[in-house]
């Protein structure tokens, strides 16, 4: 048996935050990861009262918040927008830090091969702030996988080399827009992976990720295309994957991520059903 926890997105059922989270204790889930860079769940809405009372109400359900997500869009590869961007990822992880959350996942942008671009440089100065920040609440920012093959993050995360910095391992985002095979990518990240995605898909074609996360008007090359699927209909491999964690000593949270399809709820379900069936 393997020590995993079995968590789900909240916003991927659809519903008002609140009514998600009771959605995803009700169908078995252990934790929540919840979306809070806007809305009613932004940092800038969460009255002390909210977060007093959002801290009760996963108590009286029995399960916790496994991470915040403050995927904002686009990443830091903008020095002009950066300050704006972090400004807001710090007081999300103000926010995580009230709720007794240890991490704080997001998509920074696609990270260059080239130490010397500066887009590299830009993308380094605003994670090295925000590694710091969050090391000194307690917090871990975590870089979510797929824009660029796991050997590239790594050396973006060993040249800020902070406590402050992991990754949010998402399988699906490496076979689907970077081409990258999961079983190795955890051997890799094995000293930063604080938390994952269960997510599945394919790659249609190939193409730039540049494209995909930082729009068309970013590159001349086409996007690559893909397709996110239910759990263990895409070219993850899960049996491998699974024990790939469970070799490098991880013990926390496969947190579904449902984006696409007409009935997420019974996607969600099923998907809870097809990770219980590979752990135990």
């Amino acid at each position: 048996m393997k020590n995993f926890k079995i968590g789900v997105m909240s916003d991927g059922f659809r519903l008002p935050p609140l009514e998600g989270i009771r959605k995803a204790a009700q169908i078995g889930a252990e934790g929540v990861q919840i979306y809070t860079v806007h809305g009613p769940m932004g940092p800038d809405e969460m009255t002390p009262i909210k977060r007093t009372e959002l801290r009760q109400l996963v108590d009286d359900l029995g399960i916790v918040i496994s991470a915040l997500c403050g995927d904002m869009g686009g990443g830091f590869h903008d020095a002009e927008q950066n300050p704006e961007k972090v400004a807001l990822s710090k007081r999300i992880v103000d926010l995580a830090a009230d709720l007794g959350v240890a991490v704080v996942t997001t998509h920074i942008g696609v990270t260059p091969e080239d130490r010397s671009c500066p887009i590299y440089q830009t993308m380094l100065t605003a994670c090295q702030d925000l590694a710091d920040y969050a090391s000194a609440k307690g917090v871990t920012f975590a870089v979510e996988t797929g824009p660029e093959k796991a050997v590239v993050l790594k050396q973006f995360l060993d040249d800020i080399h902070s406590p402050g910095l992991g990754v949010n391992l998402d399988p699906a985002n490496l076979v689907m827009v970077s081409a990258d095979d999961p079983v190795a990518a955890v051997h890799t990240l094995k000293d930063y992976i604080v938390h994952t995605h269960a997510k599945d898909g394919i790659q249609l074609s190939p193409g730039s990720a540049v494209a995909v996360y930082h729009g068309a008007d970013a590159t001349d090359e086409p996007p690559v295309k893909f397709k996110e699927v239910p759990l263990g209909e895409g070219d993850v491999d899960w049996p491998r994957y699974l024990a790939a964690l469970a070799e490098i000593g991880y013990k926390g949270f496969l947190t579904i991520e449902r984006e696409v399809g007409p009935d997420p709820a019974a996607d969600i379900t099923k998907a809870i059903h097809f990770l219980r069936a590979h752990i135990n």
